[in-house]
């Protein structure tokens, strides 16, 4: 497994050890033990889900508050998204700053998105399927949001406007400078 760190703090992009031969490919998704020693997240994962979307779904951006916090590690089982985390931690120095990633299953790469980021994806090929695990159960009334066109955050999703699907969820989530506040 290979493990950088992006440019914000504690937000890691994962490159799980694949083998391809004539049989087919193995991927070895996820060890604790190598995964701890190369990120320093040392919880534990609770919680897997898994979603599929089309083309122009955009799900996000968003977090759990307070004690129910989410880590979240991210990976594409069929298709391509663009992943985005923000960091909204307050004491961060990558505060107010999202990085970027195209997950796909042909380059198998997963994102670590830690507590204290808000997180979303848009889809750029029809029938993906989205897997994450995370380290906190769901909890309906401790979600939180950001709209994703925020003028503040200017994100890129890689898809254009007039294809854009949202849930009617995500399409009330607040503006970045009201969410901070």
């Amino acid at each position: 497994m290979t493990v950088k760190e992006t440019h914000l703090k504690d937000c890691y992009v994962v490159e799980p050890t694949f083998f391809k031969d004539n049989r087919g490919c193995f991927l070895l998704e996820y060890n604790k033990k190598e995964f701890q020693e190369k990120t320093g997240f040392v919880g534990d994962f609770v919680l897997g889900n898994q979603s599929t979307s089309q083309y122009g779904v955009i799900r996000g951006l968003h977090l759990q508050k307070g004690e129910y916090a989410q880590t979240k590690l991210v990976r594409v089982v069929k298709g391509k998204i663009l992943d985005v985390a923000v960091d909204v931690r307050k004491n961060s120095p990558t505060f107010g700053q999202h990085f970027a990633i195209e997950l796909s299953e042909d380059n198998n790469k997963q994102l670590l998105v830690p507590k204290g980021f808000l997180h979303g994806f848009s889809v750029l090929e029809d029938d993906t399927i989205v897997s994450y695990k995370c380290d906190n159960y769901y909890y309906p009334e401790s979600e939180d949001g950001v709209i994703y066109n925020d003028p503040d955050l200017n994100i890129d999703w890689k898809i254009k406007k007039e294809d854009i699907v949202l849930s009617e969820k995500d399409r009330k989530l607040s503006e970045f400078n009201l969410f901070v506040k």
